[in-house]
């Protein structure tokens, strides 16, 4: 098994506290609720409260081409504004990818805040992906999700 690790950042318009509320607190039904054309229909929490060892489903809506995916809550710590989560069942992950584990940290940065992700890919043993391969299948995902749309939410709802 191979490992392949990825890190990206997003900045945003959101004091950090905002961001991580809004992605990682509220993300499974207010956020959803707020936002019609996301691509996430909704999410089952199938384990836990939310916090860590919670395990949930997240379902797509017709127009993503995954469907349904699994994942794991590793962390979630709204002090220090880490959220930890390793996917554990789905479609998501690529040929040739046996898992994927996410750090995200929400950092202050100037007026707004930088979202921070390390993503490590553990790859089949007889994979022959590339880290380049990898790279760009991760950018597209995070093209799809709508970090802006999310973003306007908040700031149009100031008591948000």
């Amino acid at each position: 098994m191979g490992v392949i690790a990825v890190d990206t950042e997003r900045k945003s318009a959101l004091p950090p506290a905002k961001l991580f509320k809004a992605f990682f607190v509220d993300s499974d039904c207010k956020i959803l609720k707020a936002l019609p054309n996301a691509i996430i229909k909704n999410v089952e929490i199938l384990q836990g409260n939310g916090g860590a060892g919670t395990i949930k489903s997240v379902h797509f809506n017709e127009d993503f081409p995954v469907k349904n995916i699994k994942h794991r809550v590793e962390e979630l710590d709204e002090d220090n504004m880490i959220y930890k989560y390793s996917i554990v069942d789905g479609e998501t992950l690529m040929p040739g990818i046996e898992s994927a584990s996410y750090v995200i940290k929400i950092e202050p940065s100037g007026t707004g805040s930088v979202c921070k992700q390390h993503t490590t890919f553990y790859t089949k043993v007889d994979s022959n992906i590339n880290e380049e391969e990898i790279k760009a299948s991760n950018e597209k995902v995070a093209k799809m999700f709508n970090f802006k749309d999310v973003e306007a939410y908040v700031l149009a709802n100031p008591n948000y």
